[in-house]
């Protein structure tokens, strides 16, 4: 639909804008002609200006749709200013170069929101025309379009001075020059998202953090060519940064996030999931620059302790979602720290915590964040928790969730207590089903079915 619509009314919009989106008075001069030819009860009882209020309102689907009903309506729906944001992410196996082009004609200067998320077609050719003609551009979505290399990003650089927020996610052809490029003429960029962009080094983010000080959100999932050098360079250039993910980076050590935390000291989330080589350290780094982290994910590294833990408490006061799975090593002691040091937690995440047993349990269920705070607890696959955590918990009560699965010492006796006291709250647990007895009389056993599987 939106490649037909756009082929449809090109030649009208060429004439309308001839390169330049009209002022609005040449706008609103052309709204009169075309209404005097439309004689439709509705256009005539209801003012053009409200008309173009209510078109503002509407999706892609039903702009195009609109637009097809008559030619008053198709100057309205057609009018830029509807189309001040834009997500063609429904029609991502139809979108390729020409629409996004037609696009970029139609909205000129209004467009200020586009995501071609999975728009895998579209080329470098395509996004330099919409770089030219919107170049008013503050929020760009070009996630996983396969096709992107560091020339759109060079496009970026000439004309969309305004660009704030850029994702370049899953853009696999990206490389360090894209960020050199956007570091020269995107100065006013906060967030940038270059997760699974493999080919990003060190160099990159030095270019990025010199070049885009403003940057307040950096996203680099699976960049795995980074290392302590880019936590430095972000250390000592981007002072603002707030939200650092670096999810499976793992030849990020100790020394480098040292670097970054005495100079990121606005961080307020943090993810560094699967970076396995870090230790305590990094948890007595954070706890002595990064008083204001509200949410560290830390999901796999399993070297952190309860030491860590303990230091960390002691100033993050004012966390409130932290992701612990597969730390292997933390016992209760850490929990118990956590509910004195961290009385706002809303989220908690345990998974795979071995050794987390009821008394762990107990210090959350009874700390300053249990009665208001706590909203999420995920305790799948910590075998020593009995019937015994549920109760401690009976007193959460702005509990939403909890997890349960694989946690066999867990009973449907204790999880109907819970929902007694907690009736709206979501347990998500698994039980096996019972195997049955051996048949009568020696024949041949008989097994359920997770049996015969395995």
């Amino acid at each position: 639909m939106i490649r037909k619509f756009t082929e449809k009314h090109t030649e009208i919009l060429n004439k309308r804008q001839n390169g330049q989106h009209p002022t609005m008075s040449n706008s609103l001069r052309n709204r009169n002609e075309m209404m005097s030819e439309d004689d439709a009860l509705i256009n005539q009882k209801l003012p053009k200006e409200l008309t173009l209020r209510i078109f503002s309102y509407l999706d892609v689907v039903s702009l195009c749709r609109c637009a097809q009903v008559s030619r008053a309506w198709n100057v309205l729906a057609l009018d830029g200013s509807n189309w001040q944001r834009v997500d063609l992410f429904d029609f991502q196996t139809d979108v390729e170069g020409p629409v996004v082009e037609h696009i970029s004609k139609r909205c000129g200067g209004f467009l200020k929101h586009l995501s071609l998320r999975g728009c895998q077609s579209v080329t470098d050719e395509a996004l330099n025309t919409f770089a030219q003609n919107c170049r008013n551009i503050e929020d760009l979505v070009l996630d996983d379009c396969k096709k992107i290399t560091d020339n759109t990003a060079s496009s970026l650089s000439k004309y969309s001075a305004k660009l704030h927020a850029l994702d370049l996610s899953s853009c696999t052809v990206i490389t360090d020059q894209a960020l050199k490029s956007l570091s020269d003429g995107c100065h006013a960029l906060t967030l940038l998202n270059i997760s699974w962009c493999d080919q990003i080094t060190d160099n990159g983010i030095e270019a990025l953090a010199r070049g885009c000080p403003n940057i307040k959100v950096l996203i680099g999932k699976g960049c795995t060519q980074l290392t302590d050098d880019a936590l430095h360079h972000l250390g000592a250039y981007s002072k603002n940064i707030t939200t650092l993910n670096l999810q499976q980076c793992n030849n990020l050590t100790d020394e480098g996030m040292q670097k970054l935390a005495r100079g990121a000291k606005q961080l307020q989330s943090l993810c560094l999931s699967g970076c396995t080589h870090l230790t305590d350290q990094t948890l007595v780094a954070l706890s002595n620059f990064c008083h204001k982290l509200r949410t560290l994910e830390v999901a796999g590294c399993s070297q952190f302790t309860d030491n860590g833990f303990q230091a960390l408490a002691r100033t993050c006061s004012e966390l409130e979602r932290m992701d612990l799975e597969e730390c292997v090593l933390i016992t209760d002691a850490a929990l118990s720290h956590l509910g004195i040091g961290c009385p706002k937690m809303e989220k908690l995440s345990l998974s795979h915590c071995e050794l987390i047993t009821d008394e762990g349990i107990r210090h959350i269920g009874t700390s300053a964040c249990a009665t208001e705070q706590l909203q999420v607890i995920e305790l799948d696959n910590c075998p020593l928790i009995t019937d015994a955590s549920l109760e401690h918990l009976t007193g959460c009560q702005s509990l939403q969730r909890i997890e349960l699965y694989d946690c066999q010492l867990i009973t449907r006796a204790g999880i109907r207590r819970l929902r007694g006291q907690l009736p709206d709250v979501k347990v998500h647990a698994y039980f096996a089903p019972v195997t049955p007895p051996p048949s009568v009389g020696g024949g041949r056993p008989r097994y359920c079915r997770c049996c015969t599987i395995l």
